[in-house]
């Protein structure tokens, strides 16, 4: 786990290979992300500072957070001015969503209007606590609509395990998988490090992300940005965050 007390480093810009974070929650007082438009500028210096060019935003679409898309497009649409009035370097490129699959996922794909990733991704999470039952055929569902599904922080799921057979039916099933950057570096502790590895090793993450909230999550990202067998990570693998 990374201290938070330790003396202030300087952020490494070891992210710039990836150019785009393509995960994060900095539109204010919409979901469990940011607070305040001081927390969304500072989140997005950081993002800047360990050396993304790009970041794309994704709020909550879920039974706790039932945000509205076209809410969301007019406080995206002020965060970026914000952005723009506070000298923000880091290019604000597009609005996405992250819709959790859930009891009420049917009513969203009944009236789909879902905030994708380069017009084609869509984005979704499960449950962290349960596994719940329907899972495969809403994904084959999204599928057949045409959407091109992305899982994010597969390494999050304590029900999910890369050396059983649940992780590798889900890539069989062509769900591309996004890994949280301080999951690498046991922000959430160490077993979600210990599966994020492994499914590196798989051959199995196809997008790497933020995931970042708030400014605990911003100081974890300077912290990972010293990190060497992070780094040499981002160097190693060939993630898809350029082609967004």
């Amino acid at each position: 786990m990374f201290n938070l007390f330790q003396r202030k480093l300087k952020a490494n810009p070891i992210f710039a290979p990836l150019g785009t974070d393509m995960h994060c929650h900095l539109i204010a007082r919409v979901d469990d992300g940011a607070k305040c438009d001081e927390e969304s500028v500072e989140c997005l210096n950081t993002l800047k500072a360990v050396g993304y060019n790009k970041v794309i935003i994704t709020p909550h679409f879920s039974s706790r957070f039932f945000n509205d898309e076209e809410d969301i497009q007019r406080r995206y649409a002020a965060l970026r001015q914000l952005a723009d009035e506070a000298g923000v370097e880091i290019e604000i490129h597009s609005l996405a969503g992250e819709y959790r699959i859930d009891e009420r996922f049917g009513e969203r794909l009944a009236n789909p209007r879902f905030l994708k990733l380069a017009d084609k991704y869509l984005l979704t999470e499960f449950s962290l606590h349960q596994n719940l039952p329907g899972v495969d055929e809403t994904i084959f569902n999204l599928q057949m609509e045409g959407y091109e599904v992305i899982l994010a922080h597969p390494e999050r799921y304590p029900y999910l395990n890369p050396i059983g057979d649940r992780m590798e039916q889900l890539k069989n099933q062509g769900v591309y998988f996004q890994v949280n950057v301080l999951s690498l570096g046991g922000f959430y502790g160490a077993e979600p490090k210990r599966r994020a590895y492994q499914m590196l090793e798989n051959g199995w993450v196809e997008f790497i992300g933020t995931d970042t909230h708030n400014p605990m999550y911003a100081r974890a990202l300077i912290d990972i940005s010293h990190d060497r067998k992070v780094a040499r990570t981002i160097e190693k693998y060939e993630f898809l965050n350029k082609t967004l």
